[in-house]
C-alpha cells in the first residue's frame, strides 16, 4: 500500500473531536497568560509599577533597582500560573520567531537550591549571534549577540503541552551594535514616524504629543489533513505542492468563500482563538476564503509593535493547535496551484495620543486639512519609495502570488476611490501659483459631510489594488501570508516619517516668508498631489492595459525577488535609512545579502525536493504502469487478434514514454543549472541565476508530471491529489 492511501485511510479514521468554550465568554480568557497593566498593577510595587509604565511608554531607561523589582514580581506572577521556565523571545531574520529556555532553578554557593529571576536575567540575555542570518555581520567565531527587553511588549506565558514558559519580548542585536531581528528596526521606525508626525500635528492641535502607527493584520492559511501533508515530501520540506494537477472543481463555483465552516477545522479555529485569547491576540473575524480548504482570521486593531508580535506568536500558535487536530496549516503563499493563494493584508493608520485617527475625514475645515495632509503625504510618500515598498514584501513564496491576478500584481500603486480623487483635483486646481484669498475657499471643503458617499465609494472597494484606502486606514494588499509584518512595516513607517519631515520643512519655509500656515499647507499639498498623480490608479490592476500604462507612468514592474530586492542598496534608500536612524549602511547591505541567500536557499531546497519526488515518486509509478501497459500489449499479441485491439494501449504506452523521458531530461538539467549557480561566489548573481535558470525547469517538470497524474491507474500513483487534499475534510 503506497503513502497516499494510506493517507487517505487514515484521514478517515481520524477522530473528529469538536473543541468548544466550555460556556466561556472570550472575555474571561483574554490576556489571562499576559503581564498586563492590571497584573502589574496587582504584582509590582508603585515605584516598579510607574517605572516600567514610563519606559513602555516613553522608552526610558530603567536602572538596575527597579529591574529588581519588575522582574521579582513578574517571577512571582509567572510561578503562581505554573511556570518553571523563562525565556527571551525574539523575531531574527529567519522568518520565525526564536526561544532559549532557563529555568528559574539555580543553586547558590553553599548547595541551596533556589527559584531565582533577576534583573539582569529580564534585561539581557547572550544567544549566539553567529548562528542566525547576519549576512556577514558575525563571522562564526564572532558568536556574540544579546537580546534586550523591549518594555513596550508586554511580557506573556506560553503554554506548550503540559509546560508553561514565561516570554519576554526582545530585540535582537549583535555584539558591536547591528540589529539582527525585525523588532529593532521597527521600533526605530514608530520613533521616527511618532517625532515626524507629532511635528507636522503642531499645526493642527498643539495638545497632541504622541502618534501611534496603528495595525490590523488579516492573516489568509490553508488546512491540510496531517497525515495527507505528511504523505507529500513537497508540503514537508517546502510547504507548497511542486506537483499536482488541478481537479475538475477547484473555486470556480465560488461557492466556498463566506459559506458554512467545516466542523472539524470549526474545531481546530476555535481551539487556536482560545490559545490566541490567553495571549491577548484580539482575534475578531474567521471564515471560509476562496479558495477550498482556505480561511481567514483578522484581529481589531493594535499598536503596531504589539500587533507584529501578536501576528509572528498566532503562526506559532496556529501551527501547534493543528497537531492536537491532525491538521497541517499552510502558511505559504501558493501552496497550490490553479487556485488562489495566501496574504497578509496590512491595515495601517494614524492615532494620535488625544484620540484622532489622522487617516479619517474631521467634522471641520480644520480637521479635514489634518486628513488631507497626513492622507496626501502617505500618497506622496508610496509615489516616492515605491520600489522600496515592493521590495518589502518580496520573497520567494509571494513571487507564485503576485499579479496572478489574484493578488495585487508587483506593480506599486494606489487607490483612493473615486470620491476622495475629486477632493485632490480640486485641491490641486483651486490652488494656484500666486497666493491669495481665494485659495481659502479650498478650506470649507467639509468632506465630513461626505463619509456616506466616501464610504459607499469605497465599500465596492478595488481588490485589484496593492496599496488602498479604505475609508479611515490604507490597506497594503500585497504581503504575503507567511511575512513577517515587521518588514513592510518598518519601511511603511519610515518613508511616511521622511515625507512627513519634508513637507514640515517646505510648510515652515513658506510661512517664514509670510504666508499664513493655511494656505502654505495647501500650497505645499498641491505640488505634492500633482508630483505624486502617477502612482493613484482606479482601474484593474490585473489588465495587460495596467502594465503598458503604468510604463509609460515610469512605475517600475520588478515581477522577481532578486532584482526587487536591490531597492533595499539603492542610494535613495540608503540616505532614507540613515538618516532617519532605521539602519545604518552595514546593516542594509547585511540585510540585502540576508534576502538573497534566503532566496536561493528556498529554491535550491524546491529544487532538491522537486528532483526527488520526479525520481523517486513520479517516475517510478509511471514506470510501473507502463509495464503493465507492455505486458498487455505482448498478451495481446499472443492472441494474434489484430493490431486495431491493443491500438489505444500503444497510443497510451508513447505518451507515458515521452512524459517519462522529459521529466528525466529536465531533471538532469534542473541539476546542471544547479551546479553551476552554487558554484557562482556573488550572491545576487546566483539568486538570479537560480531564479532565471534552476526556477525555470520547475513548470516544464510539473506540466509532464501533472499529465502522468491522470494518466497513471490510481492506486499506482503515491502521492495525495488535490481533490483528496482540498475537499476530504
Amino acid at each position: 500500500m503506497n503513502a497516499r492511501i494510506s493517507a487517505i485511510r487514515e484521514h478517515r479514521n481520524d477522530d473528529k473531536t469538536i473543541n468548544h468554550y466550555n460556556g466561556k465568554k472570550v472575555t474571561a480568557l483574554f490576556a489571562a497568560n499576559v503581564f498586563t497593566n492590571k497584573a502589574m498593577r496587582e504584582w509590582l510595587s508603585d515605584e516598579a509599577y510607574k517605572s516600567l509604565s514610563a519606559s513602555a511608554k516613553n522608552g526610558s531607561r530603567l536602572d538596575r533597582k527597579m529591574a529588581d523589582q519588575i522582574a521579582s514580581g513578574m517571577k512571582a506572577w509567572a510561578e503562581e500560573k505554573g511556570v518553571t521556565h523563562f525565556t527571551h523571545w525574539f523575531q531574527p531574520l529567519t522568518g520565525t520567531t526564536a526561544e532559549k529556555h532557563d529555568s528559574f532553578f539555580t543553586i547558590k554557593s553553599d548547595g541551596t537550591a533556589i527559584e531565582l529571576f533577576d534583573g539582569d536575567s529580564l534585561i539581557q540575555q547572550e544567544p549566539d549571534a553567529s548562528s542566525f542570518p547576519n549576512g556577514g555581520i558575525r563571522a562564526t567565531f564572532e558568536a556574540r549577540g544579546y537580546t534586550a527587553w523591549d518594555p513596550s511588549s508586554p511580557a506573556f506565558i506560553m503554554e506548550t503541552g503540559f509546560g508553561k514558559t514565561l516570554c519576554i519580548p526582545t530585540i535582537f542585536i549583535a555584539y558591536s551594535g547591528e540589529s539582527l531581528d525585525n523588532k529593532a528596526p521597527l521600533l526605530k521606525s514608530i520613533a521616527a514616524l511618532n517625532k515626524a508626525a507629532v511635528d507636522v500635528c503642531q499645526y493642527f492641535d498643539k495638545n497632541v504629543t504622541k502618534v501611534t502607527a496603528t495595525l490590523g493584520w488579516e492573516q489568509e492559511y490553508f488546512l491540510v489533513d496531517e497525515a495527507m501533508a505528511n504523505a507529500r515530501p513537497d508540503l514537508v520540506m517546502c510547504g507548497r505542492t511542486l506537483i499536482g494537477h488541478s481537479p475538475a472543481k477547484g473555486q470556480q463555483l465560488e461557492d466556498h468563500y463566506f459559506g458554512s465552516i467545516p466542523e472539524r477545522f470549526f474545531a481546530f479555529m476555535q481551539d487556536f482563538e482560545q490559545e490566541s485569547y490567553k495571549l491577548g491576540i484580539p482575534l475578531r473575524t474567521r471564515h471560509n476564503e476562496v479558495a477550498p480548504g482556505q480561511f481567514e482570521c483578522a484581529p481589531i486593531f493594535e499598536e503596531v509593535n504589539i500587533a507584529v508580535d501578536h501576528n509572528s506568536l498566532l503562526m506559532d500558535v496556529m501551527a501547534r493547535v493543528g497537531k492536537r487536530h491532525k491538521l497541517k496549516v499552510l502558511l505559504h503563499e501558493k501552496p497550490f496551484a490553479g487556485v488562489n493563494g495566501s496574504g497578509k493584508h496590512n491595515n495601517w493608520s494614524l492615532a494620535t495620543d488625544t484620540g484622532v485617527n489622522l487617516l479619517a475625514p474631521g467634522k471641520t475645515p480644520r480637521t479635514n486639512l489634518m486628513f488631507l495632509t497626513f492622507f496626501v503625504n502617505t500618497i506622496k510618500a508610496v509615489h516616492d519609495h515605491a520600489d522600496l515598498l515592493r521590495a518589502s514584501i518580496a520573497s520567494a513564496g509571494n513571487d507564485h502570488r503576485l499579479g496572478a491576478n489574484e493578488a495585487p500584481p508587483a506593480i506599486i500603486s494606489a487607490y483612493i476611490g473615486s470620491y476622495l480623487s475629486k477632493v485632490l483635483d480640486e485641491v490641486e486646481v483651486r490652488v494656484k501659483d500666486k497666493f491669495d484669498e481665494q485659495d481659502e475657499a479650498i478650506l470649507k471643503l467639509d468632506i465630513h459631510k461626505q463619509i456616506p458617499e466616501l464610504l459607499q465609494d469605497n465599500t465596492d472597494r478595488n481588490r485589484t489594488s496593492p496599496f488602498a484606502f479604505t475609508g479611515n486606514k490604507f490597506e497594503f494588499r500585497a504581503v504575503g501570508s507567511s511575512a513577517n509584518c515587521a518588514g513592510p512595516m518598518t519601511v511603511l513607517n519610515t518613508i511616511v516619517a521622511q515625507t512627513l519631515k519634508s513637507f514640515k520643512a517646505e510648510v515652515d519655509a513658506l510661512i517664514e516668508k509670510g504666508e499664513k500656515k493655511e494656505i502654505a499647507i495647501l500650497h505645499i499639498l498641491r505640488n505634492s498631489i500633482n508630483a505624486s498623480k502617477n502612482i493613484r490608479f482606479e482601474g484593474d490592476n490585473y489588465s495587460e492595459e495596467w502594465a503598458a500604462e503604468a510604463a509609460t507612468r515610469g512605475l517600475s514592474n520588478f515581477k522577481t525577488t532578486p532584482i526587487a530586492l536591490d531597492a533595499y542598496v539603492s542610494e535613495a534608500s540608503k540616505k532614507l535609512f540613515i538618516s532617519n536612524g532605521i539602519f545604518t549602511e552595514r546593516e542594509m547591505e547585511a540585510r540585502h545579502e540576508i534576502m538573497l541567500e534566503e532566496y536561493v536557499k528556498k529554491v535550491q531546497i524546491e529544487a532538491r525536493i522537486l528532483g526527488y519526488l520526479a525520481t523517486n515518486h513520479v517516475l517510478p509509478a509511471a514506470i510501473q504502469y507502463q509495464n503493465t501497459l507492455i505486458a498487455n500489449i505482448r498478451g495481446l499479441k499472443e492472441l494474434e487478434i489484430g493490431d486495431s485491439s491493443y491500438k489505444a494501449q500503444l497510443h497510451l504506452l508513447k505518451v507515458v514514454s515521452q512524459h517519462i523521458q522529459a521529466i528525466n531530461d529536465k531533471v538532469e538539467e534542473m541539476i546542471e543549472h544547479r551546479k553551476v549557480a552554487n558554484n557562482t561566489e556573488d550572491m545576487h548573481s546566483r539568486a538570479i541565476q537560480y531564479c532565471d535558470n534552476v526556477k525555470a525547469c520547475f513548470e516544464i517538470i510539473r506540466y509532464h508530471s501533472d499529465k502522468l497524474e491522470l494518466i497513471v491507474q490510481d492506486s499506482l500513483w503515491p502521492l495525495p491529489k488535490y481533490r483528496e487534499m482540498l475537499f476530504l475534510r
